[in-house]
């Protein structure tokens, strides 16, 4: 008798990853895959696939728990969650704490704190891949979040499958650095948050729900518990469904604008690194200020702080130019028409 269905749809979602994990390493020697694991449903589903796969397709596998220090006895938790994961035979297993800041909310500052974790984490064993228990379910709420934001298609493309990083939606080498050490991957972004709790139930693997997720005062948990049940009733079953796949739809039109944009720069851009104003006239909106964002952040705004008010702004010193003074960007970036071209560079130059 075969194992329960959820168990394996989680088992192959891990085993077609491993795959991909393999061919793009080509390695020599066994690579390393970490899985991160928080205690919850999805990531103890996340973690017990990769342990049983691992193996069999010739991959290590290890496992990591990242303490934010939010509650109360979130220490020993941490202990605990790390002690599950070693008996599933993953190794190696390391628990780190993080001292989360307040950095864009206490949402975003535990994701900076645990993101960095992550990272240090796999330079330090040098892992290959950093899974990540993300499912159908967290995609449909990244999906809503972006719309609510009004941030445009790339924040409509949700999460990325791969991903080098928490700032990076694109993919791998989508932002011209080059390979990392290691990439994020998730594999549940087609399953749903109900078969990797019923893969645990299967398995009798003990999770952990964290309160936060459940807590209204947090934005996630409001859509979660409040916006998208309120649509299901409204709009009828298949919501979560059709939202992550306007992610996937929404990213394979953000990707194919993002490689325009980034011809279109450089065919704009002159040897001195401002760009001609002729040459960005006749490129369609979509693509200009996808440009314009590009340059900006490149001549040093941070890209967390350019909003699209600042690339609009901008983009009126291309569109309808009458004599406007130089614009103050973030990060101290001044932008300016000067004859025929846009300058963007730090004040003060």
């Amino acid at each position: 008798m075969g194992p329960h269905p959820a168990v394996a749809a989680i088992r192959l979602a891990v085993r077609r990853v491993l795959h991909e994990v393999l061919l793009d390493a080509r390695p020599e020697v066994a690579p390393l895959v970490i899985a991160a694991c928080s205690g919850g449903a999805d990531s103890m589903a996340l973690a017990s696939a990769l342990a049983f796969e691992a193996p069999r397709v010739g991959v290590r596998a290890g496992a990591v728990t990242v303490d934010h220090g939010l509650q109360s006895g979130s220490g020993a938790r941490a202990l605990e969650v790390a002690e599950r994961l070693a008996s599933l035979g993953l190794d190696p297993v390391d628990t780190v704490a993080v001292d989360v800041g307040r950095g864009g909310g206490p949402e975003a500052a535990a994701r900076t704190a645990r993101y960095a974790a992550l990272d240090a984490v796999a330079e330090r064993y040098r892992a290959t891949a950093v899974l990540l228990g993300h499912t159908r379910d967290d995609q449909a709420e990244t999906v809503l979040l972006g719309l609510a934001r009004g941030s445009g298609t790339r924040s409509l493309a949700g999460m990325a499958a791969v991903s080098l990083g928490p700032s990076d939606a694109r993919g791998p080498g989508a932002n011209g650095s080059g390979d990392p050490a290691h990439h994020y991957r998730r594999p549940f972004l087609a399953i749903d948050r109900q078969t990797t709790r019923k893969a645990c139930l299967a398995q009798s693997l003990p999770v952990w729900d964290d309160p936060h997720n459940a807590d209204p005062s947090f934005t996630r948990s409001r859509v979660r518990h409040e916006a998208l049940p309120v649509l299901e009733k409204a709009l009828g079953r298949g919501v979560v469904e059709a939202l992550a796949r306007t992610a996937q739809l929404s990213r394979d039109d953000a990707d194919a604008l993002d490689a325009w944009a980034l011809e279109a720069q450089r065919a704009a851009t002159r040897p001195d690194g401002t760009l001609e104003i002729a040459a960005l006239c006749t490129l369609p909106p979509a693509v200009r200020r996808r440009v314009l964002r590009r340059a900006a952040i490149a001549a040093g705004s941070p890209a967390g702080s350019l909003f699209a008010r600042h690339i609009e702004e901008t983009d009126r010193l291309i569109t309808a130019w009458r004599g406007q003074r130089p614009l103050n960007l973030p990060g101290r970036v001044e932008a300016r028409r000067q004859g025929g071209r846009l300058v963007l560079q730090q004040a003060n130059q």
